[in-house]
Order: structure tokens, then sequence, then C-alpha cells
């Protein structure tokens, strides 16, 4: 028997509070926790569609493919508001290889050939319904089609950077890339160093 064989949780309440880019819900539930008591919560859950996002290799120059564009959240703290990413985007309705081959493409011009998933994992599960799927993809300088950037319907404003993969994992470090997706897959790639073929 596991610590949390008598754990139960039932919504008995979900009122949107808003529905704009995404949908924002209070949930009233009655939790039964690990010894049997029942109490009721009260949570937020931003409801965010699945998504994807990539990390493009160059393993005979050991260089990453990131992307730098604004991000609201940070600004509104006050903190640096362009942000160094892996290439991600939502679904759409796609699967998630598909969709990331097309958000690769968009983002950083750069054709993607062998596709690798590696995990899928929960941004933030507390509060946020997100699933991002993982992948990385070797690629090298033949593989630039065009010049990425975004699209231009959707206001996409992105510079491409091509950085050496040891000096994206200090910029971890410095605080320079602080975006979880991405320090997960740059230290994905530093712990699987030998392999990235």
């Amino acid at each position: 028997m596991t610590k949390f064989a008598k754990a139960k949780a039932q919504v008995v309440e979900e009122t949107t509070l808003a529905e704009g880019w995404t949908r924002l819900s209070a949930y009233k539930l009655d939790y039964t926790d690990s010894n049997g008591l029942t109490h009721r919560l009260h949570r937020e859950v931003y409801h965010r569609t699945p998504a994807a996002t990539i990390l493009l290799y160059d393993p005979k120059r050991g260089s990453v493919i990131l992307v730098k564009q604004f991000r609201l959240p940070p600004d509104l703290r006050g903190e640096p508001a362009f942000m160094i990413e892996t290439p991600a985007g939502l679904l759409d309705g796609e699967e998630p290889e598909a969709a990331i081959r097309r958000e690769a493409m968009e983002e950083t011009g750069f054709r993607v050939r062998d596709v690798r998933f590696l995990f899928k994992a929960y941004s933030s599960p507390g509060s946020n319904s997100e699933v991002v799927h993982l992948f990385a993809a070797p690629i090298d300088t033949s593989d630039r089609v065009s010049n990425g950037g975004g699209l231009d319907e959707e206001h996409e404003d992105i510079e491409v950077l091509d950085v050496p993969l040891d000096i994206a994992i200090t910029m971890i470090q410095s605080g320079d890339i602080c975006d979880m997706k991405t320090i997960v897959l740059l230290q994905w790639a530093a712990m699987n160093r030998n392999s990235l073929t």
C-alpha cells in the first residue's frame, strides 16, 4: 500500500475567471488526504494547451541554436524581458513532432531531419495544465534554409542565436538563460554530450 492509497480528489465546482488568450478557472474540490480526512480546497488553474520544444545542436561545432524574444511576465516583474530559449510553441492540434518541426523552421530557419523525443514534463503542475514535449535534433549549417525569426502574421520578433554548448551552460549559471525548458534541455545535452551525434 502506498501513502496515497486513501487519497482522492473530487471537483465540486468550477468557475471560469477569465477567457482570452487562454482560460483561468477557480476550483472548489474535496480532497481526501492520505489519512482519510477530507478537506475543501480552493485552487486556480491556468489552462494551457500542450506545447513542444526542441534543442537543435550541431555536433561538429559543439553549438546549439537558441532564440531570443520578448516575454511579458518577466517584464512585469522588472526583470529582463528578452529571454533566451529553445525554439518552442503550442501544438495547435498537431502531433508533438510535427508541431516542433514547424516551430523550429518558423523560429530558426533550420530544417529538422532526425528528431528524437526525449520526454514530456509539466511546466508548473501546481497551477498550470501545460505539458511540454521535449525533443532534440542534430543540425548542421546546411540545414538552415531560411532566416527564421518567426511569423510576421503572429507579430513574432525573434533573434536566432548560435551558441557553443559550454557557453550556453555558463549562461544558466550567470542568469542569462533562466527559462526552465531551456535549462532542462541544456542540462540534458551536457549530461549526454558523448552521444550527441
